[in-house]
């Protein structure tokens, strides 16, 4: 079980310019999606099938210390993710693959000719929140809470995710998903009524169930 919560003064929510309690709300309900999220990318980015992107020279890597800001994702690496998937007979999403991409690998990848001449010929309507194209056969889909792996010596590391149907399954117990709780201070403020509060709660779990339907990419930015 996972959530949060945060107290509001009574003098806070009578004496502030802005509807506290709704402001409050607004944030433990993002805090509540980003945490569900978080906790289902950390489980599915620990798959034990990866590759690294190779460096400009075309040098290939084959340790995540290896990579630079050189080893940037290309559409030829797309296309061997997808080959990949392909040769293990992974099922499609809807007709295609599905990678999750971080925004500063999307900006590498989009930057390429080829990614530019694809999507200038063909009008690829999105078909998941987010996303932002396809190529070879894979639909990207943006997200900010992609893996990074960041060394204090080293250049950040991306992981971009792609994925076949059913690669890993999330639980969903009954009576036990997310729910929003609000507490007024008459319920809870004490003998004075001098606080009330917001928060969220939730059980989650997740995990991977075919590990050959999922790919995790390494790069640079």
């Amino acid at each position: 079980q996972h959530g949060d919560y945060v107290a509001v003064s009574d003098r806070l929510e009578l004496e502030a310019y802005d509807d506290v309690i709704f402001g409050a709300t607004e944030e433990m309900g993002a805090a509540e999606g980003e945490t569900y999220d978080t906790l289902t990318r950390n489980i599915i980015v620990g798959g034990n099938s990866v590759m690294y992107c190779p460096k400009a020279d075309g040098t290939e890597n084959s340790l995540r210390s290896e990579l630079d800001k050189s080893c940037v994702l290309t559409p030829d690496v797309v296309n061997r993710a997808a080959t990949w998937l392909k040769k293990n007979k992974a099922p499609k999403i809807n007709g295609s693959y599905v990678a999750l991409i971080h925004p500063s690998v999307a900006y590498d990848l989009r930057k390429s000719d080829e990614w530019k001449e694809y999507h200038k010929y063909n009008d690829v309507a999105p078909i998941f929140k987010g996303e932002i194209g396809e190529l070879h056969g894979v639909r990207f889909i943006e997200t900010t809470n992609a893996k990074i792996w960041k060394e204090a010596s080293d250049p950040a590391v991306y992981a971009t995710l792609f994925l076949g149907a059913k690669a890993f399954g999330i639980l969903d117990p009954q009576g036990e998903g997310m729910k929003m709780i609000i507490k007024t201070k008459e319920q809870i403020g004490g003998p004075l009524d001098q606080f009330g509060t917001i928060g969220y709660k939730f059980c989650h779990g997740a995990k991977i169930l075919y590990q050959e339907r999922m790919l995790r990419v390494e790069s640079g930015s």
